[in-house]
């Protein structure tokens, strides 16, 4: 197994606990921590309280959307500095714009195969920790 340059903060906004818990699984097998959020408000709070590396992003959830808190964070630049977006959603293709203009350049289709989010976890670690693979 790879080694992992450093332990990235992980956060998971996803209403469907199966969801969660499958992301908050495959994030830690890959020697990362994560934490969870059921909806938008929940991500705010945690995004306010704690700094992450990734946030794993559903789109479409109950009192406030994943787009939503992509524009909270880009209202202020500080909140979002070093931080990956990664949004993941069933309904990607048609909000694909409005996501650019927000400055969301990865997408996860739902549904997605253990070994796309495998392999997405390991692009964004080595993106964050600088591309330090060879």
């Amino acid at each position: 197994m790879g080694e992992v340059s450093r332990q990235l903060r992980f956060l998971v906004a996803d209403d469907t606990e199966d969801m969660r818990n499958l992301m908050v699984r495959m994030v830690e097998r890959a020697g990362h921590t994560a934490e969870e959020a059921a909806d938008g408000v929940e991500a705010i709070v945690a995004l306010s309280m704690h700094r992450y590396d990734v946030v794993l992003l559903d789109l479409s959830m109950p009192r406030m959307s994943g787009e939503d808190v992509v524009r909270w964070l880009n209202a202020d630049p500080q909140r979002a500095e070093g931080l990956r977006i990664v949004v993941v959603t069933a309904w990607g293709g048609e909000r694909r714009g409005t996501l650019q203009e927000l400055g969301v350049t990865t997408v996860l289709a739902k549904p997605f195969r253990l070994q796309q989010l495998t392999d997405l976890i390991a692009d964004v670690t080595g993106e964050v920790t600088a591309g330090d693979r060879t």
